[in-house]
C-alpha cells in the first residue's frame, strides 16, 4: 500500500486527544513510507495530519478546490492539486489512492466515506474503507450500521466491508488482508 487517504475534519475536535491521534497518524504514515491523500487544506486535524507526515520526511498529497484553496490551502506540500469543484477533488483523491480512513469529522468526512462504500458495494472498486475510532467517536454511527442491517437497507456482507480499527496498526494490518465479497447490492 503506497498511498492513503484520509478523510477527516477541518476543526480539532473537542479536547486534546484527536489532536495527538492525528499527530500520530501523520507520523506513523510516514514511517512506514506510506504517502498521505487528503484535502489540502491547512486547517483543523487535516492540517494536523499533513504537519506530522511532512515532519517526518513523508510524502503528503493534497487535493483542494479552487474556491477554497486561497483560504485554507496548505502551502507545505510535496504535491497540490488544485481542481475546479469537490466532485473532482473527490475523484482524483480515488484515482491518487490505494485506502482509505475516515478519521473523526464532520459531514464532509462522512460523506466523502459513505460515497466510497457505495461505491464499493457497487462492485466499482474494491480497496478497502476504515474508521478510526478514535475514543469511541464513530460507535453511533456503527450501531447505526448495525440497525439499517437489522432493517433490510444495508446487507450484512456490505456492512462487514467496514473496516474498523481504534488503532492505525491494527487498521493497516485490516486493509492488507482486505477482499471485497461481491454479493449484489439490492435485497429481493
Amino acid at each position: 500500500m503506497k498511498r492513503i487517504c484520509i478523510n477527516c475534519g477541518s476543526n480539532i475536535g473537542l479536547g486534546d486527544n484527536y489532536k495527538t491521534e492525528a499527530k500520530q497518524l501523520g507520523k506513523l504514515l510516514a514511517e512506514k513510507n506510506i504517502s498521505v491523500v487528503y484535502g489540502g487544506a491547512n486547517v483543523g486535524l487535516m492540517g494536523i495530519i499533513a504537519d506530522a507526515a511532512l515532519l517526518e520526511g513523508g510524502e503528503v498529497i493534497g487535493v483542494i478546490p479552487k474556491s477554497i484553496e486561497a483560504k485554507v490551502g496548505h502551502k507545505g506540500l510535496s504535491k497540490l492539486f488544485i481542481v475546479e469543484s469537490m466532485h473532482d477533488r473527490k475523484n482524483m483523491m480515488f484515482e491518487l489512492s490505494d485506502a482509505f480512513i475516515a478519521f473523526p469529522g464532520g459531514f464532509g468526512t462522512l460523506e466523502e466515506i459513505f460515497e466510497l462504500l457505495t461505491w464499493q458495494q457497487l462492485g466499482l472498486h474494491n480497496k478497502p474503507c476504515g474508521f478510526l475510532n478514535i475514543n469511541g467517536y464513530y460507535n453511533k454511527l456503527f450501531d447505526f450500521i448495525d440497525y439499517a442491517v437489522e432493517h433490510r437497507f444495508i446487507k450484512k456482507e456490505h456492512s462487514d466491508m467496514v473496516i474498523k480499527a481504534n488503532s492505525i496498526e491494527i487498521m493497516l494490518e485490516q486493509f492488507s488482508n482486505f477482499k471485497v465479497p461481491f454479493v449484489e447490492k439490492w435485497i429481493k
